[in-house]
């Protein structure tokens, strides 16, 4: 290849060293800078699809099931803790939800305040009175805890049912 050639080929900015080029260190910086910026838009994009994504769970668990698909529900739960108990398990989480189905945005499940079921709305306002209406008399306790902190704010709440001993 001619010097001619060489140089139709080389980058802008490229400096000719021996038989290779290399590109100038601002011209490096400018591509890391780039390269960043790709990657901080895939973040925001991946950032935007979970907001939709958790905008629907919201949309969708702001509703009761329906009694046609809340026989489906309760068969799924019992299966699922007979699963756990033959693993010797003791509570299971059986529904997780974003603190913005309670009307205090989780604040009275975060100070275990007495009164917080009377936050909760839709789905999980359903799964509570199932189990205070019919889980509870038959043995099974509701433990209710924050189960996520996304930048230190409750995010999402977890109910837990137990059936072993209270004293453990």
């Amino acid at each position: 290849m001619t010097s001619a050639q060489t140089k139709a080929t080389t980058p802008a900015g490229a400096q000719e060293l021996g038989d290779e080029s290399f590109m100038s260190a601002a011209d490096l910086r400018t591509y890391m800078t780039e390269m960043d910026m790709a990657k901080a838009l895939k973040e925001v994009d991946a950032m935007d699809r979970a907001e939709k994504a958790r905008n629907e769970l919201i949309k969708s668990l702001s509703t009761p099931v329906d009694t046609e698909r809340l026989q489906e529900v309760r068969a799924s739960l019992l299966h699922k803790l007979r699963s756990a108990a033959q693993r010797g398990a003791r509570e299971l989480m059986v529904m997780r939800f974003p603190t913005a189905l309670c009307t205090d945005k989780g604040r009275a499940i975060n100070n275990a305040d007495a009164d917080w079921p009377e936050t909760l709305t839709g789905r999980p306002r359903q799964a509570y009175e199932f189990w205070r209406d019919q889980l509870r008399p038959a043995g099974y306790r509701l433990k209710a805890l924050i189960v996520e902190w996304p930048g230190g704010l409750p995010g999402d709440v977890g109910f837990f049912l137990q059936w072993g001993d209270a004293k453990r």
